[in-house]
Order: structure tokens, then sequence, then C-alpha cells
């Protein structure tokens, strides 16, 4: 009898301490999904919007120097300007006039030399572009795909705030040669007849241009 409350006394603390782990196994189920809906909401707020396909003309380019000019066969119109927190970089996108597809461009200006990379979804790298700036602010150079093939030049020309589009250049019309003119025949000079009339030869029935031959 003499160990009976040593035995209950222990029994008690076990029963208690199960009371205390069931609680906080309650609590946490009821906090972790308010703490997942919680982390998802910061997750939204902080992960940039997500890119709209296909791509439109971003506002945030409308402001940027344009260039209209040819990109290979087709017109496209370059929106380009610098970077903010890169005093090397440049950015902007250009867009073809004939299906207004956009496409996005980054990439870096040295002195009078740009280099930019392309990309039609905002993420992966879909072409390069190597240029030079001439002293009008003319841009040309070269576009290639990722791999450097198919290459097609570019030959861009600045526009000035507010000008219109200008319309695309018309390939050169093949020249097809002259056709000789057919030659016009001359009548006879009266000078000829009378020099066929001195030749030769008796006349025929009176006619004296025509004679035959002695």
């Amino acid at each position: 009898m003499q160990h009976t409350k040593p035995i209950e006394t222990r029994a008690t603390m076990r029963g208690t301490l199960r009371m205390i782990a069931v609680a906080l196994v309650v609590a946490g189920a009821t906090i972790a999904p308010t703490a997942h809906a919680q982390g998802n909401a910061v997750k939204e707020l902080a992960a940039p919007p997500p890119i709209q396909l296909p791509l439109k003309p971003s506002a945030g380019y409308a402001k940027f120097p344009r260039y209209a000019g040819m990109l290979g066969s087709r017109q496209i119109v370059l929106r380009l300007g610098p970077k903010t927190d890169d005093p090397s970089g440049v950015h902007g996108e250009y867009q073809f006039t004939d299906n207004g597809e956009v496409i996005l461009i980054a990439g870096d200006r040295t002195d009078d030399t740009l280099e930019v990379e392309e990309s039609n979804d905002g993420t992966h790298i879909t072409g390069n572009w190597v240029g030079k700036f001439a002293a009008d602010g003319t841009l040309t150079g070269e576009r290639m795909n990722v791999d450097d093939s198919n290459p097609q030049e570019f030959d861009l020309r600045p526009l000035a705030a507010g000008a219109a589009i200008p319309p695309p250049a018309a390939p050169a019309a093949a020249s097809a040669p002259a056709a000789a003119a057919p030659a016009t025949p001359t009548a006879p000079t009266p000078s000829d007849q009378r020099g066929g009339a001195q030749s030769g030869g008796q006349a025929v029935n009176g006619v004296s241009n025509l004679r035959t031959a002695e």
C-alpha cells in the first residue's frame, strides 16, 4: 500500500501528457492549412505576372525610340531603349507589320555596336542580333537563329516621334529586255525610180520603169 500513490501519480502524469499531445496535434492540424494558405498568398504576390501569349506590344516600351525597315523580306518596327539597372544594357521589342507578331529583345550596346537576343515567349531565346549604328542613326546588321543558322540582314532607320510608318520597300522589278522594233519598209524615192529607168534594158509595153535585160 505504500507504493500506491507514486503509481497513481505517474498514471495521472501520463494521462495529462497524452491530453497535451492530443491538443497539440489538433492545434497543428488547425494551424497548418491557415499557414499554407498564407504561404501561397505570399508566393502569388511575390511572383511576376504570367506572360500572356501571343505577345502584345508593351506599354512600357511605347516611349522608346522607333526604327522601321526590313528584316529579311519582312517589314518590322523596332522599339529599343536603355535599361534602368544596366548602363550598357538595352531592351525592347519589335513587331512585324504584316501579321502583328511581337518579339522581345534584350542585350547590350557598346558605342555603335549592338548585340541582343530575342524571344517570342519571354522565356526561350529564339535568335541573336549583331548590328552597327551609323552616324545618322541607321541600324544595320544580321539576325540569326540560336545556332547561327538562317542569317537575315536587317536595315532599320529611325522614325521621328509621331511619324507614320512608311510602306515596306518593294523588291526591284526585273527589267525586261526591250523588244526590237520591226523594220518599216521605205517607199522608193523618185530618184530611185529614175535610176532604174536609166539602167540597161528595153521597156516593156511602154512602161519605162520596168525593163528587161538586154
